[in-house]
């Protein structure tokens, strides 16, 4: 009978593209799992990896093999993942891709107290700005803005429409006029978002009445993190386009003030999203738990 195990290592490496990292998540040495798809290529007479000092790339068979193999392995595992819930209890683990302030504002606080009810499942989330692509990257569930999701994605959501607000310190505003329209951004020190997708910084959108504004705006700041923009924006150092509940506290405390109020644009809240309709039972567990549900 042909042997598994080791095209299970091959496609472990490839899938992380490090030895180190594929050996920690399979539970064995660095030189065991080298040694594990050495003898593979061997049994082929392929050569499958390029291995270099920093990193480890599948060759041309090894990328084809790795596309036949890779995904069979993880509907395996997705399958007895399933069996192993069957026992009684939910079990497995979930793995999570969020922005930062979707982690930080949604679901870790109510994931947390969530957790005492399954102690079984186990939970891994990663805060990154990035566009993750969770097939590829083998994450159970992504958080995205509404109309980020992709179609072929089944999408949940969980937080209300997100509106965002133009906001600068009293300090800054006692040395700049307030702008009165989009186009007076201008001539301000705006703090700029770097998107983590391209060398491009985010441009500040707006709309009243039907009538949209995107405009790029400039200043001497920019940040790929939300929280500083707001410590930024607090020390007076510019104004920053923000979603409104990151900054409604500092606004009700007269440390912030907002500008462009009427022409606040609104987006589509956080929706988390996964790939397939065969949810093993702990993901529809946190599914549920994720879930945005309206209160009167």
């Amino acid at each position: 009978m042909t042997r598994f195990d080791d095209l299970a290592a091959f496609a472990a490496v490839v899938r992380v593209s490090s030895f180190t990292r594929a050996a920690a998540q399979l539970g064995v040495s660095q030189s065991a799992l080298s040694q594990t798809v050495r003898a593979l290529e061997q049994r082929l007479d392929l050569k499958l990896l390029n291995r270099t000092t920093r990193s480890v790339s599948p060759t041309e068979a090894g990328e084809r093999l790795y596309q036949t193999v890779g995904p069979r392995f993880a509907d395996i595992e997705a399958e007895l993942n399933v069996l192993n819930e069957m026992r009684g209890k939910p079990a497995g683990t979930v793995r999570i891709t969020a922005s930062e302030h979707a982690v930080k504002s949604i679901v870790w606080p109510k994931l947390e107290p969530w957790l005492l009810q399954y102690p079984d499942i186990k939970l891994e989330i990663s805060a990154d700005n990035r566009f993750t692509d969770i097939v590829a990257e083998r994450f159970d569930l992504g958080v995205r803005l509404g109309g980020d999701v992709a179609k072929d994605m089944i999408a949940v959501r969980i937080a209300p429409d997100m509106q965002f607000a133009v906001v600068g310190a009293p300090a800054y505003f006692a040395r700049h006029a307030p702008p009165r329209r989009p186009q007076d951004l201008a001539d301000h020190d705006c703090i700029g978002r770097r998107l983590p997708t391209h060398s491009g910084l985010m441009n500040w959108e707006f709309k009243k009445r039907g009538k949209a504004v995107n405009m790029g705006v400039t200043g001497r700041l920019a940040f790929n993190n939300g929280e500083l923009i707001l410590s930024a924006a607090l020390a007076g150092h510019g104004l920053a386009w923000l979603p409104g509940e990151l900054v409604r506290e500092h606004v009700a405390a007269g440390r912030l003030v907002t500008v462009l109020d009427d022409w606040a644009v609104s987006f589509p809240g956080y929706h988390l999203y996964y790939a397939t309709r065969r949810a093993s039972p702990a993901l529809a567990l946190v599914v549920e738990a994720l879930r945005y549900k309206a209160t009167a």
